[in-house]
């Protein structure tokens, strides 16, 4: 399955996934997030539910703050 995550293209073995196994597969950990999926924002609670396929477009942004 091919996908775009964060404006790459990115290859992976299966047909299908959650939002929650690629946030597991792609190690991102940060404390404050958006994550976009087809342009519509997914909460936490929605990752396991949210299934991503072939063509889909990704986006995780980390929130930084600072002064």
């Amino acid at each position: 399955m091919k996908i775009t995550l964060n404006n790459r293209t990115e290859t992976f073995d299966c047909p299908s996934m959650t939002m929650g196994e690629l946030m597991k597969i792609k190690n991102f950990t940060y404390k404050k997030i958006i994550v976009k999926h087809n342009n519509k924002i997914v909460e936490p609670h929605e990752y396991d539910s949210t299934i991503i396929k072939e063509n889909d477009i990704v986006v995780v942004l980390h929130l930084l703050a600072g002064g």
